[in-house]
C-alpha cells in the first residue's frame, strides 16, 4: 500500500513510519502545515496516518490541515488517527476534547476492546503504552461512532471506530514497544483498509 503518514510535529513518528514500513508498504512522511493535498485528491495514497503530536487538536496551530483533510476524505479514503490524530478525528465530528483527570504520560494500561477492527485477532485484555493529557469526552462523541476500547480501571476512551467509514482513532501509542501487538494493530488497519478502501 501507499501510505500517508501525516507529522503532527511529533518526535517519535518515525516508530510508526518503520512500522507500516516492516509490513511492507511505501509511507510518505508528511508536515501536518504542508500535506499535498493534490496527492490525495488525484488518489495517490491508499490510506492516511494522522500522527501523534504536542498541543490540541482544536487548535489549527497544532492540527494543521488535519481537521480539513478528515472533513473532506473521511468516507473516501481510509484514515487512521493515533493519539492526537485520534482526538482529531473525534473532534471533527464534534466530539469535545478534555483534559484527563491526571496526565498519562510514559503508563501503561490496560484495555478491553471489541475484537473487530484494528483489534481483529488481538488478545484481550491489552496493555497500551499511553502519552496524552487530553481524551475525547465520550458523552460528546456522536453516535455515528462506535467506542472499540477502553481502559479496565478509569473506563477511557481508549479507540473509536465509525460505523460506515473506514475511520479509526486510537488513544494509546501502537508504535511502542509498551503496547502488546502494536504492528498487529497497524497490520489490521492495513488489511482493513485494503478491503474497505
Amino acid at each position: 500500500m501507499n501510505l500517508l503518514l501525516i507529522d503532527n510535529f511529533d518526535s517519535f513518528v518515525y516508530n510508526i513510519y518503520q512500522g507500516f514500513v516492516s509490513l511492507g508498504h511505501t509511507v510518505d512522511v508528511q508536515r501536518n502545515d504542508n500535506c499535498n493535498l493534490g496527492q490525495i485528491e488525484t488518489g495517490f495514497f491508499d490510506a492516511i496516518i494522522i500522527s501523534p503530536g504536542p498541543g490540541n487538536p482544536c487548535n489549527e496551530k497544532d492540527f494543521g490541515k488535519c481537521k480539513n483533510i478528515i472533513a473532506q476524505y473521511a468516507g473516501k479514503i481510509p484514515i487512521l488517527g493515533i493519539c492526537l490524530g485520534h482526538q482529531g478525528i473525534a473532534s471533527a465530528f464534534g466530539a469535545n476534547i478534555i483534559r484527563t483527570e491526571k496526565p498519562m504520560h510514559g503508563k501503561t494500561s490496560i484495555i478491553q476492546h471489541n475484537g473487530r477492527g484494528l483489534f481483529l485477532g488481538i488478545d484481550n485484555p491489552l496493555t497500551v503504552m499511553r502519552y496524552h493529557s487530553l481524551i475525547v469526552e465520550e458523552s460528546t462523541l456522536p453516535k455515528c461512532f462506535e467506542i472499540s476500547a477502553k481502559t479496565t480501571d478509569d473506563n477511557a476512551v481508549m479507540a473509536i471506530q465509525h460505523k460506515k467509514f473506514p475511520l479509526f482513532g486510537i488513544q494509546f501509542h501502537p508504535e511502542s514497544v509498551m503496547t502488546e501487538s502494536g504492528i498487529k494493530i497497524l497490520d489490521n488497519f492495513c488489511k482493513y483498509a485494503i478491503q474497505n478502501g
